[in-house]
């Protein structure tokens, strides 16, 4: 085993931006005896170091592997350009942070696709590492190629080229899969023994084992597995009760996006926006308790020497018990001069008194709301009900007590959607700024922040097509023009993005031809906002023969095979077909902590729940 020439690699670390990047050797970072350990594993996740490193399912996976004395885990990051030019131009291979490694030394590599946009980049670290990017063309010598995240829910536009994918919650599969690994190597199975063995385990999808069958329109007529002790569908992971929290975070080198010390209060979200794909595949709620979270900001705080904390969770003020634990925060850490953030909070369940123990926790901070949505109608269609007085008495209250900048986040394109909806996301925002300036002046801000909907799986909104990109810029135009001395700040998303994730999002397995192709004419970085890779995929499109409005701007049918539905999330088919007709009359449905819908979450993990205290999973 040999690792990179560090002479070598300080020579062409000169040449780089910011080689604090690549240099590891943070504080909290685990380097272990190579020789000494039973599997090597590296986690990759497929964009810059500042934007991966902080990803908090990294840190978890990192912790969880370290903790096992006969395994290492170790990190890499997709390079920037200027480094990629350098290790190409040296012929040297991608390496791991940690032991500097080449990857292709690792029994597995672990990517982390929490977003399609990462897709390209992912089969370019496979290429810098010198591995094949197609699955089918790896033997024997080359390490298993396994993803998760988010993005793998749909996994079939990656399906050509990893060796299989962990649905759902990686902290107990993970651990399986490497160990079945070691069991299956051992045994002197060979590479397609080693997948078969993986893909009987519980929520682990290998894609080379299920067969798509299409009709002459292009759309799917059945996914089978070709091996009949497979199962038709795979239903994803879960952990019965969210597991010990990782205290001893890598301290990154250089700046980060979020660097701070991040904890997850809680898992799920109980409120069923249609829109909203994390809601569905992360269901079903489980909390932290208060003491549980202290002891981890304790620890974590000692062990990293951060100044901010954030209480994270898709929807923070939903937590059970988050006032208790914002003032328990405050009490005991507001002498150390601790600042704390707590993100994706919800209008209706607010109070001015969480409110209070926020401004103080955050001094100077802005407050952020997320309608989602302006009018009645539209709010109804996506689940998101905001009776009027309760969010101009909530804006007025922000003010009130002490905020200067609000941002408001909307989207547009949302189905059923028209301009008088979007003329609303203006008009609440210059109420709002009205409020704002009556109760603090001029130096009030107000920002709207616009998002484009996509239709996502898992969705009740999963059939319904994209919004043109004529359409979004016309709505942009007008919130564009809306906004012109007015005070209000305005951002949103290019249209031409937003169908990019589309087409990633919503594609089946013939569109890994179209990823390899456009990666190979240059597409990398597309979340990237000064990338403009749609012109590129819109060639490989052309050059691969596919139809890109077949995956972005067509309607599904509702008796249409859906390239995810061999994907369970848990969470029937039926249920998503019901809040869809419920949608389109305009009906809403409670929070599910007050009453149960039956969306499919108990029956799938009936055995589950019994496992975690009740108190702490949210379902009643």
């Amino acid at each position: 085993m040999q690792t990179i020439n560090i002479n070598q690699l300080e020579k062409i670390l000169y040449h780089v931006e910011k080689p604090g990047r690549y240099v590891g050797g943070e504080h909290n970072q685990i380097l272990k005896d190579w020789a000494s350990v039973r599997s090597h594993v590296c986690l990759v996740f497929p964009d810059v170091y500042d934007i991966g490193q902080p990803n908090l399912g990294l840190a978890i996976l990192y912790d969880i592997l370290n903790q096992q004395p006969d395994i290492v885990a170790e990190r890499a990051f997709a390079p920037w350009h200027d480094l990629e030019e350098q290790l190409r131009q040296n012929q040297i291979p991608l390496f791991s942070l940690e032991s500097k490694h080449p990857l292709a030394e690792f029994d597995m590599i672990g990517i982390s696709l929490p977003y399609e946009s990462l897709y390209t980049n992912a089969l370019n670290v496979l290429d810098l590492a010198g591995i094949p990017l197609l699955a089918s063309e790896r033997g024997e010598d080359h390490p298993l190629i396994i993803a998760g995240g988010q993005a793998c829910f749909n996994p079939e536009p990656m399906a050509d080229f990893i060796d299989a994918f962990v649905i759902g919650e990686g902290e107990e599969v993970t651990l399986e899969v490497i160990r079945a690994y070691e069991q299956l190597r051992e045994s002197g199975a060979d590479r397609k023994a080693l997948l078969l063995g993986l893909s009987k385990l519980p929520g682990v999808y290998v894609p080379s084992l299920y067969q798509i069958s299409y009709a002459q329109d292009g759309t799917i007529t059945n996914v089978s597995p070709l091996d009949n002790s497979d199962p038709p569908f795979v239903t994803k992971r879960i952990v019965s009760q969210l597991p010990p929290h990782p205290t001893r975070l890598i301290v990154p080198n250089i700046e980060t996006v979020h660097d701070r010390l991040s904890i997850e209060i809680m898992r799920g979200c109980t409120r069923g926006c249609r829109f909203c794909h994390a809601g569905v595949v992360n269901r079903p709620v489980r909390e932290r308790p208060v003491s549980e979270i202290l002891q981890i900001i304790e620890d974590g705080l000692a062990s990293t020497g951060y100044e901010e904390i954030g209480l994270l969770s898709l929807s923070s003020s939903d937590h059970t018990q988050i006032l208790e634990l914002t003032k328990s925060v405050y009490d005991k850490f507001h002498d150390r001069k601790v600042s704390v953030s707590l993100p994706s909070l919800r209008i209706a369940s607010f109070s001015v008194e969480l409110m209070d123990e926020l401004r103080d926790l955050r001094p100077g901070g802005g407050f952020t709301l997320a309608p989602e949505a302006a009018s009645p109608r539209m709010q109804a269609i996506i689940n998101k009900p905001l009776d009027e007085e309760v969010f101009d008495e909530t804006v007025r209250t922000v003010f009130e007590h002490g905020w200067l900048s609000l941002k408001l986040y909307y989207m547009i394109g949302l189905p059923g959607e028209t301009m008088e909806d979007v003329q609303a996301i203006l008009d609440a925002g210059k109420r709002v700024l009205a409020i704002g300036r009556q109760l603090r002046g001029n130096r009030v801000r107000v920002h709207l922040s616009v998002g484009n909907f996509i239709p996502k799986p898992h969705t009740p909104f999963q059939w319904y097509p994209l919004n043109s990109t004529d359409e979004l810029q016309a709505k942009l135009d007008l919130l564009k023009a809306g906004v012109r001395r007015t005070g209000l700040k305005l951002s949103y998303n290019i249209p031409d993005n937003t169908l990019l994730e589309a087409w990633l999002s919503r594609g089946d397995r013939r569109l890994g031809q179209v990823i390899l192709r456009a990666w190979q004419l240059g597409a990398k970085f597309d979340a990237w906002g000064e990338n403009d890779n749609v012109p590129i995929y819109l060639q490989a499109f052309s050059e691969i023969g596919l139809d890109p409005d077949f995956y972005a701007y067509r309607e599904r049918t509702l008796d249409e095979v859906l390239p995810w539905d061999h994907i369970h999330t848990g969470v029937t088919k039926a249920f998503l077909l019901r809040d869809l007709e419920w949608s389109k009359q305009g009906k809403t449905r409670k929070d599910c902590r007050e009453k149960c819908f039956a969306c499919g979450i108990l029956d799938s993990f009936s055995k589950d729940r019994p496992v975690s205290p009740l108190v702490y999973w949210g379902c009643p």
